[in-house]
């Protein structure tokens, strides 16, 4: 949880950064110098500087000075001058400006135990207990960058069977290779591949195991959708189209018809977002449904997050099989650590379990062959 802090002394040294950054800042994150759009003209290593996030865009890479609409992000002391940050050496990719007092206190884990901890929000790691794997099972992951649910299905496998792991772009899936190599995973294998083409069309089986894949390929399958990712908190601003964000649905619904097909009758199929839109989430899970009758809804466990939402013509019992992560729901707000020192464990655990990122989880069993 983020907890603001008081009373943080603006410095006349500034530095603005973007939205992204700003966001990852937020997060716990130091400035790296790809984020840095503009830095006070005297600014040098050690200085101390007052970080702002340009949410609008409308910095101008390298300027000395911007009036237009920023946000507060904290203080931190500038690592380079200046100059070092905007002279275009394409190897500057570090830490510009290393945060010494955000306005919240959200820690930074940058590079802590690398070997042995993946670092993920709380309903990232919800979906792979859900999912269940067992050792010696063949597993999918359809939309796997940047493989922090790939790792951890592998790891809960005793890294005993085969994870697939697949994504379109490619310096993602050296991502998702640079983790497992990382957290000494053998069992994961990730291909480059557009997972709308992981099905297979002709009978021909191919011995070296690469996709596409054959039908009734997988004993369990994780479809972790491409979304709008409304869910994404906390965001310094709001840049979504309608365009864009309708645009989700029909590729969500054409990667999870290709999961249908590749799950083996009585496979486990766990469809996940971090959105909170009803049309990708809910009204998702109907429409399965209903174009899968095969398809069976299962209970989740574990079962952290609160029922689905009303609005996609779901029964109760099927919303409560669920599980809907939403950030809406928590009351507290610029809540200071001081207020919750008295607070019963089990407020703090609710806490815990709903102040998180926007996500949504729903679980399936195939019931028999296609």
């Amino acid at each position: 949880m983020n907890f603001r802090r008081k009373n943080i002394k603006k410095q006349h040294c500034e530095a603005i950064v973007g939205a992204q950054c700003g966001n990852a800042v937020l997060r716990g994150a130091h400035v790296y110098v790809p984020g840095i759009v503009s830095a006070s003209k005297f600014m040098k290593a050690g200085d101390v500087i007052s970080i702002y996030s340009d949410i609008k865009g409308k910095c101008k890479k390298g300027a000395k000075e911007f009036d237009g609409t920023k946000v507060f992000l904290g203080n931190g002391i500038s690592e380079l001058s200046r100059k070092e940050i905007f002279s275009g050496v394409p190897e500057l990719k570090g830490i510009g400006i290393r945060m010494t007092e955000p306005i919240y206190l959200s820690p930074s884990f940058d590079n802590v135990l690398p070997s042995y901890l993946f670092l993920q929000n709380l309903p990232s790691a919800v979906v792979a207990h859900v999912l269940d794997p067992q050792p010696g099972e063949k597993i999918l992951d359809l939309c796997a960058a940047p493989g922090g649910k790939t790792t951890h299905i592998a790891a809960l496998m005793h890294d005993q069977g085969e994870v697939i792991a697949l994504d379109k772009i490619s310096k993602k899936v050296e991502k998702i290779k640079q983790n497992a190599l990382l957290l000494g995973l053998n069992s994961i294998k990730a291909f480059c591949f557009d997972g709308t083409k992981a099905l297979k069309l002709d009978m021909v089986k191919d011995a070296e195991g690469k996709p596409p894949f054959l039908p009734d390929s997988f004993d369990r399958i994780l479809l972790d959708a491409p979304c709008s990712g409304m869910g994404q908190r906390p965001n310094m601003a709001c840049s979504w189209t309608l365009k864009e964000v309708t645009s989700y649905p029909p590729l969500q619904r054409k990667l999870f018809t290709v999961a249908v097909e590749l799950l083996k009758p009585g496979g486990v199929l766990v469809y996940s977002t971090c959105t909170i839109s009803l049309a990708e989430n809910e009204e998702q899970v109907a429409w399965a449904l209903r174009t899968f009758p095969y398809l069976q809804l299962q209970p989740q466990e574990p079962q952290i997050g609160g029922e689905g939402m009303m609005g996609a013509g779901l029964s109760l019992e099927q919303l409560k099989q669920l599980q809907r992560f939403d950030p809406s729901v928590v009351p507290l707000r610029d809540t200071d650590i001081d207020s919750l020192r008295d607070a019963r464990i089990e407020d703090m655990i609710w806490l815990a379990n709903k102040d998180c990122i926007g996500f949504f989880i729903a679980k399936f069993v195939k019931c028999k062959s296609t």
